[in-house]
């Protein structure tokens, strides 16, 4: 959910002029939000462990030897449906790889060097994105 819709939700519950059935409406509609924001981080959660647990049994089955270490990975990734098709998904995926490592570094200079106080006259950007979604009146 975004700035603006917490905002917006404030600004609602604020109003002298909403009804108690208006309240109860925007209670279920946030309850259930938050049911699904939960489900998703727990899918998310489950998803992130079973690849890090993958290559951690990689790096152990490398350091021990075993004969195709990348199995615990390969297997993790064919059942999510990520492995490379052919030869120019793996160049692709190469590619975003070594981009990500280049911006990654890009952002971490940019956080150790000191950043220049910037004070704004006037009126104030908003910087809200997202779904829009909009309360009974």
């Amino acid at each position: 959910m975004t700035r603006s819709e917490f905002d917006d939700i404030r600004a609602f519950l604020a109003d002298p002029a909403t009804h108690a059935g208006d309240l109860l409406r925007v209670a279920r509609t946030l309850t259930d939000d938050l049911e699904h924001a939960r489900i998703r981080e727990a899918v998310l959660r489950t998803h992130y462990l079973r690849l890090l647990t993958a290559a951690r049994a990689t790096v152990a089955a490398d350091m021990a030897g075993a004969a195709d270490p990348l199995a615990f990975v390969t297997h993790e990734l064919a059942e999510r449906g990520q492995l490379p098709e052919d030869a120019e998904a793996v160049q692709r995926i190469l590619s975003d790889a070594r981009t990500a490592e280049a911006l990654h570094a890009c952002l971490q200079e940019e956080q150790q060097q000191p950043q220049p106080v910037v004070r704004m006259r006037g009126m104030r950007l908003r910087r809200c994105v997202g779904a829009h979604r909009t309360l009974p009146r």
